[in-house]
């Protein structure tokens, strides 16, 4: 294969997958109606891993689970409380109490929360650009949270924003956990999935009641679990792979939470205020800062949430 045929399949992954990941935040706000957040996240789960599993399987892997489970037991099972478990239960809750278009603009400072934490566990030097992107990001934040209105301070949710925020720094902390242990990524997003799914299932059987989710519950939490960190990501992964130039790939993600805000205009009937346009702006010029002559290693790990490429999120 040239390399002009390996960077037009590279492409069409990475536009497939920044497409699927545009949809999610009105997937979340559909599922919502529904399902708990527990729930949802109990349910994606076993779709995602169900998925992964057939990956695995097709790709005749299938006998480096538990291998790769029983060497690092402990590692799997901090790795996977955090996520899916823990990421998703307060993402998930920040999309209860907050419209989607704020709360889905908020997600994607996560890179920055990532600079913040690398500085602090990996020992990483923060730059200028770094501060210059924080200052933006998060005046971005104050914009979208406040829908423009900074002097009065006053937030939609504030539990909500703050809740948006920490998954940020959820979704950080566990790629700075895969820094410590280099290992396929797509075994590696099994397993955690694996790991987590005891307890999710078991928690959700028992504070929540499954009967009498219609159809559209189960649907919705299906696409979810599909496309939020199931197939995209493995078509994300193939692209990253593929490229021969993953910058102008990765770039690519910054058109996702356009066309999802576009989205929960048409599909959910939200109410995108200029405020929310303005306040995303910020945010994508402080992560372009950021990423202006500097890549962070461990943020070279696929997810723009917006979920994993430098940027997701997703989620």
């Amino acid at each position: 294969m040239t390399n002009f045929q390996a960077d037009k399949k590279a492409l069409g992954y990475a536009l497939a997958a920044v497409l699927l990941w545009s949809t999610v935040a009105s997937a979340f706000k559909i599922t919502l109606q529904y399902l708990t957040p527990l729930q949802m996240v109990a349910a994606a789960s076993c779709v995602s891993f169900v998925f992964l599993f057939a990956v695995m399987l097709y790709q005749g892997r299938l006998g480096q689970i538990l291998p790769e489970l029983k060497r690092h037991t402990l590692y799997y099972l901090c790795l996977g409380l955090l996520n899916p478990l823990v990421y998703y239960l307060v993402l998930f809750q920040a999309y209860t109490l907050l419209p989607a278009s704020q709360a889905q603009p908020l997600n994607y400072t996560w890179a920055i929360a990532l600079t913040l934490m690398a500085a602090i566990f990996l020992g990483q030097k923060i730059r200028k650009r770094d501060w210059i992107a924080c200052a933006f990001g998060y005046l971005g934040v104050l914009v979208i949270a406040t829908q423009g209105n900074l002097l009065a301070l006053e937030f939609t949710s504030g539990l909500g924003v703050a809740l948006a925020l920490i998954s940020t720094f959820l979704w950080a902390g566990y790629w700075i956990l895969n820094t410590r242990h280099q290992t396929d990524a797509v075994l590696t997003l099994l397993i955690c999935f694996l790991v987590s799914l005891p307890f999710s299932l078991g928690a959700s059987f028992i504070f929540t009641d499954w009967s009498g989710i219609p159809w559209q519950g189960w649907a919705a939490v299906t696409y979810v679990g599909l496309f939020e960190m199931g197939l995209t990501f493995v078509l994300w992964l193939n692209a990253m792979k593929l490229a021969t130039n993953t910058a102008k790939i990765s770039n690519l993600i910054f058109i996702s939470p356009f066309i999802s805000l576009m989205l929960l205009a048409f599909i959910i009937g939200e109410t995108i205020y200029p405020a929310t346009i303005f306040g995303l702006l910020l945010i994508i010029f402080g992560l372009l800062v950021q990423q202006w002559q500097r890549r962070t290693t461990v943020a070279g790990e696929p997810r723009p949430r917006i979920g994993s490429g430098v940027f997701r999120r997703r989620k």
